[in-house]
């Protein structure tokens, strides 16, 4: 199922990597995180090689919805409650200067990308949280403001407004980027060794690791999985719909996100773990939830995206680990993935070039706190029940780390609850953590 992006766009093939060579930095992932923090090195004077195992931009950066956002939901009252002011204010501000490099570059570049200027909205139906959401994210320095009413047809009682946030075409913008680099597509990255990247057509070595291909693949140290999980949500571009002013999304698990784009409305929703779809149905639920709210409208595209996440919500950016020095990582952008990634090239570019950052230990992996025990407890439970039930029930085990697969009818994928790993009807690895495809039989 391709997305309004790739429909609308096509990046041009770049050749695969064919020989040893070195340079200063190698960024695992082409997608905007990888791309963007390729393209602020470069401008550090930092030669960097960008390795990629798919196409330019074919992971999650093409099936995103592309909001450029510093509102991440209604979380900001909570996180000051259970991370402390400063840590909430670091994160808050690190978004909202990523919202404005984006602009700056896309100015400064002259990059033609269908960039606008607009506000974004999420919604609800308790009010008194939308006040605290409101007041609390003013203190942490957004531009926030608490409403009474938005311009769009959805069960609510009020909102929390973040004015001049931003949207655009994301393999537009990528594209621009991605002219100016070095980039090496259809090259997996099989091993890392210390300061040598190992593909199957040769390898990059490299003073600087940086890995950002969503889920970091190497197991230990870091120890990702154990910290993560993935979740799936579905998003169908509809026309026939009129036009809405801004962006939305709205709260609690049965809430739907909305942003216009041309003539089409990207209406988002359906989110579950990764894993748990077996009964299906997602699109469908979807598809009628939009003709409720838009009578008559037309489905041109429909996709689905992956994200991770964290357990205190809060991307990982940094040091891969104390004991790998040189290696750099930047993952769990929970669902906003297009701040994030500008963020976390921003805060990857400092450390590398050795200065200052005054966001960074926000986002830092190492970080722990009181309040991650649960969650974290949550997933690792969770990956121990599916590594313990093929035991005891057969069925298709992952690649990765063994936990059993459930099939996903809705897109037609083998599915791992665990860590988030997705494999074709044939086996073949669609999504990471796991590096190779399924060999079994059953999976015909």
């Amino acid at each position: 199922m391709e997305s309004i992006w790739k429909q609308t766009y096509e990046i041009a093939s770049r050749p695969s990597l064919c020989g040893d060579i070195r340079t200063e930095a190698v960024v695992i992932g082409a997608g905007m995180t990888g791309i963007l923090t390729a393209w602020q090195l470069q401008r550090e004077g930092i030669r960097t090689v960008v390795l990629e195992a798919d196409r330019i931009a074919s992971g999650q950066t093409g099936h995103t919805t592309a909001k450029i956002t510093a509102q991440h939901g209604d979380i900001l009252a909570d996180f000051v409650r259970e991370k402390g002011f400063k840590t909430a204010a670091k994160y808050v501000r690190a978004n909202l200067a990523a919202v404005k490099e984006y602009e700056r570059i896309i100015s400064g570049e002259g990059i033609s990308c269908d960039f606008e200027k607009t506000d974004s909205y999420v919604y609800g139906q308790e009010e008194e949280r939308m006040k605290e959401e409101a007041k609390v994210s003013r203190q942490l320095g957004a531009p926030a403001f608490f409403v009474k009413d938005i311009s769009f047809p959805v069960s609510h009682k009020s909102a929390v407004r973040f004015s001049d946030q931003a949207q655009f075409h994301p393999l537009k913008f990528a594209d621009a980027l991605a002219r100016s680099l070095t980039i090496y597509e259809k090259s997996p990255v099989k091993e890392v060794e210390d300061h040598k990247v190992i593909t199957p057509g040769g390898s990059v070595a490299a003073k600087h690791i940086i890995f950002a291909a969503h889920f970091p693949f190497v197991n230990f140290p870091g120890m990702y999985f154990a910290r993560m999980h993935q979740e799936r949500s579905y998003v169908l571009a509809i026309s026939g719909a009129g036009t809405i002013d801004g962006m939305y999304i709205g709260t609690g698990k049965k809430s739907y996100s909305f942003r216009q784009y041309g003539k089409w409305i990207l209406f988002g929703g359906e989110a579950h773990r990764t894993g748990e779809n077996a009964e299906g149905g997602k699109y469908e639920k979807l598809k009628r939830a939009a003709e409720q709210f838009f009578p008559g409208c037309r489905v041109e595209a429909a996709w689905s995206a992956q994200d991770c996440m964290t357990a205190d919500k809060i991307p990982f950016v940094g040091t891969y680990a104390s004991s790998k020095p040189g290696w750099y990582v930047a993952s769990g952008f929970q669902k906003w993935g297009m701040t994030s990634s500008m963020a976390a090239a921003m805060i990857l570019r400092d450390q590398i070039c050795e200065r200052p950052n005054p966001y960074a230990d926000a986002f830092a992996p190492a970080r722990f706190s009181v309040g991650e025990i649960g969650p974290v407890g949550k997933d690792t439970g969770t990956a121990v029940k599916q590594l313990v039930s093929p035991i005891f029930r057969g069925g298709i085990r992952c690649s990765h780390l063994g936990c059993r697969l459930v099939w996903n009818p809705d897109e037609q994928t083998w599915d791992c609850p665990c860590h988030g790993s997705r494999f074709d009807r044939q086996g073949r690895k669609k999504e990471g953590p796991a590096q190779k495809g399924i060999c079994c039989k059953d999976a015909q």
